[in-house]
């Protein structure tokens, strides 16, 4: 992963925990009424991909013990995991593009419901994603994955050479010979794996999005509905479709690219079709960039655009998060895909604890503030939810007290202590592990293991009915507390 030249390294130091008088005081542990979204307290855990599904997408009992391990700690909402539209295989990733994956999805429901004695919203977060392959050995993709065309031919001055001629006078070509004889597509394939764009509309499935992509999310919310959610999360963020319709990377000329009000069509176009699919008390919000952290990507200021029509267009929530973009995404080793969150942006979207002077704790507040404001100063009242880095009490109140922004998502810290809102609420606070920031757990996603925490994953490995990983070495889910 990326890291900062500066190479500050930094500790968390949480300060000092509530009593629990002080915390039913606060406005973190307050509760949130904003027209269909209400919350029993300000706090959040946004989607994290634990990799726990069956390869078909099915809910696994490891699913259904992560979820209820977390909603033990009582926050005031949780998010699951993104999960796929497309039937379609796509690993140990939760997915939602069928029926038959609506009784799974009940029993993370009620497992959810039933451990936080009804007090945990619950929410699932639908994802769109485009094809990308591992990086290919050279010969390998010289040989078999390569679109040999008369440009090729030209380059290396074989004329009316056959297509096995010109595949060996490429492999003959050391890098930087090949690269001035392939495109620029081509040779990224070859370096980072094939990815597709939204900007690739001479794939017909591609130029179709506009057309395909409302009813499927509007069908996956209607699921989560069936399944009893309380509501959905549309993942407009990241690396994935949907945020890349409303980067300024894109330049569709149909209408759907170029200009901001243009590259919000489709999102606009997938919120009115799932708020269709679904009654008028389920709620419909988005997880949104703040920025795109890229050379030519989307910034604060689109971003605010795009937060004021879909609040206008009566989206409930919007979670912000930024960057964890491909591209600028390192390069995977042969055999790998290429992982959004290597880059700087990555780095945004999950600041390690060697930094800079800015420091890894708390990025996305200024920015989750500008467009908070924004939408304020337009009349509109929608809840914002901040991620990134925050770990203590102080920290999170501060952001609220300072109007900075309405709830307060952990992510890292809640993986590292699910019971961090129980703890800091009972005035248990000094009992609670924190997050050291470095960034085992996203290791283990970039690999696609199942992720734990190196704060507990090895402790108590000898105690009963717990889930280890299928090596025995780690255990799935938190210790207990008390």
């Amino acid at each position: 992963m990326w890291k900062p030249p500066e190479r500050i390294r930094y500790e968390t130091r949480p300060g000092e925990w509530p009593d629990a008088e002080q915390a039913a005081r606060s406005l973190l542990f307050s509760p949130l009424r904003n027209k269909k979204l209400s919350l029993a307290t300000r706090t959040w855990i946004p989607a994290m991909v634990p990799w726990r599904a069956s390869l078909q997408g099915d809910v696994t009992p490891e699913v259904i013990d992560w979820y209820e391990r977390f909603a033990r700690g009582r926050p005031g909402a949780i998010v699951i995991e993104a999960t796929g539209i497309r039937d379609i295989p796509s690993g140990p990733l939760l997915r939602i593009s069928d029926d038959r994956y609506i009784p799974g999805l009940k029993k993370i429901v009620r497992a959810v419901k039933s451990a936080s004695g009804g007090e945990t919203k619950l929410f699932i977060q639908l994802i769109d994603f485009l094809g990308i392959k591992r990086r290919p050995p050279k010969d390998r993709y010289i040989r078999q994955f390569l679109k040999i065309t008369d440009a090729h031919a030209r380059a290396l001055g074989l004329g009316r050479a056959d297509e096995i001629a010109i595949r060996e006078a490429l492999l003959g070509l050391d890098d930087p010979a090949l690269a001035n004889v392939l495109t620029k597509r081509e040779t990224e394939a070859l370096l980072f794996g094939a990815r597709e764009r939204v900007t690739d509309t001479h794939i017909p499935a591609i130029k179709d999005l506009p057309q395909t992509l409302p009813g499927l999310f509007a069908k996956a919310a209607y699921r989560a509905e069936q399944a009893g959610f309380d509501g959905v999360e549309l993942h407009y963020a990241h690396a994935y479709t949907m945020a890349s319709f409303l980067s300024k990377l894109n330049t569709r000329g149909d209408g759907y690219g170029g200009p901001t009000q243009r590259r919000i069509r489709l999102p606009l176009e997938v919120l009115e079709a799932a708020q269709k699919a679904t009654g008028p008390d389920f709620i419909i919000g988005c997880r949104l960039l703040s920025e795109d952290c890229i050379s030519g990507g989307s910034d604060i200021s689109d971003s605010i655009f795009f937060a004021a029509k879909l609040a206008e267009a009566g989206l409930d929530f919007l979670s912000l998060s930024r960057g964890g973009k491909f591209e600028d995404a390192t390069q995977p080793a042969v055999g790998q895909a290429i992982y959004p969150y290597t880059g700087r942006s990555g780095y945004e979207c999950m600041p390690h604890f060697i930094s800079d002077q800015q420091g890894p704790f708390g990025r996305n507040v200024a920015p989750s503030a500008q467009i908070r404001h924004a939408l304020r100063q337009q009349g509109q009242d929608i809840p914002i939810i901040t991620a990134g880095g925050i770990h203590s009490f102080e920290q999170a109140e501060a952001i609220l007290q300072n109007g900075q922004a309405d709830v307060i998502a952990l992510a890292r810290q809640s993986l590292a202590d699910p019971d961090w809102f129980l703890k800091a609420r009972s005035g248990h606070g000094a009992d609670i592990r924190t997050c050291k920031y470095s960034n085992y757990c996203e290791g283990l996603d970039q690999k696609h293991k199942i992720v734990t925490c190196q704060l507990w994953d090895r402790s108590d490995l000898d105690s009963k009915n717990i889930r280890l990983t299928p090596d025995g070495k780690r255990r799935l889910t938190a210790p207990d507390w008390p």
